[in-house]
């Protein structure tokens, strides 16, 4: 999950002034989490204590009023009871990486990156955003190639992805909508050589900066599995006790999820 977090931290400074060269500053002052961050470790409360992912967003967005939330999920969290809006925004898939650390198969991750996204982004383009961003970081966490992974986005989700970064930017629009974001996204992360390169090519790319960081991160952490231990330092000295806790408490979770697993693989 940290590279969710660690992409909206280096992209939140460059969503109104777009970086204007490729070796831009990847943390200038002013970087922190935005929306993209309290709604990600959001999902992975729900998936810990065992609750609706409504009442986990809804909790989280209220504590953290100014996170820099859309219009329309501003309205949705403000009212008393908040029904779907039909929303095919880039929201759902920036907040559903944790689903793809959390569950053991395909089928689980896209049917609960349906179920996260469904309380506010309950339109067809929507829910298919979550799912083929949550699809794309277990694809890598369970060792499959770029082209792999590439192939099942375009199969499955009938995604056209760029045949390079350079036509990406060259393409590439300012949105905020699920299938511009997505696809931007994906194409950023099969790009790029490293973690950080992934980074770069997302908030280089303009447009939406933390949100492409953000759901490039999550696909290029769980492929790399590796992440400069500057960055994560970075950003736990971003995030409150409350936030930190999470994470921290998802990881160790996973972890006892991983060795009770090899347990049983080894017993049989």
């Amino acid at each position: 999950m940290y590279g969710a977090i660690i992409g909206d931290i280096a992209g939140s400074t460059y969503e109104s002034r777009n970086a204007a060269r490729a070796d831009f500053e990847l943390f200038p002052a002013g970087s922190s989490f935005t929306d993209d961050t309290v709604l990600t470790i959001a999902v992975a409360d729900a998936i810990m204590s065992g609750r609706n992912y409504k009442e986990a967003l809804l909790e989280f967005a209220r504590r953290y009023p100014n996170a820099g939330y859309g219009m329309g999920f501003m309205k949705w969290f403000s009212r008393e009871d908040p029904r779907p809006y039909n929303s095919f925004g880039n929201g759902s898939a920036m907040r559903v990486s944790a689903v793809a650390w959390a569950f053991s198969t395909i089928d689980e991750v896209v049917e609960e990156a349906k179920k996260s996204a469904e309380p506010t982004h309950n339109h067809p383009e929507g829910i298919k955003g979550a799912q083929a961003t949550a699809a794309a970081v277990f694809l890598a966490l369970q060792g499959k190639s770029k082209k792999e992974i590439k192939e099942f986005m375009e199969s499955e989700f009938s995604y056209k992805l760029p045949e390079s970064y350079q036509e990406l930017r060259a393409t590439s629009r300012p949105n905020v909508i699920c299938q511009e974001t997505v696809p931007q996204s994906l194409t950023c992360f099969l790009e790029s050589d490293d973690f950080e390169d992934a980074l770069r090519k997302a908030i280089w790319l303009g447009g939406d900066s933390d949100t492409i960081a953000c759901i490039t991160g999550s696909v290029a952490e769980a492929f790399y599995k590796d992440i400069p231990a500057y960055m994560i330092s970075f950003a736990e000295e971003k995030l409150d006790d409350f936030l930190l806790g999470r994470v921290r408490r998802f990881r160790e979770q996973r972890k006892k999820r991983r060795a009770q697993s090899k347990g049983h693989r080894a017993e049989r």
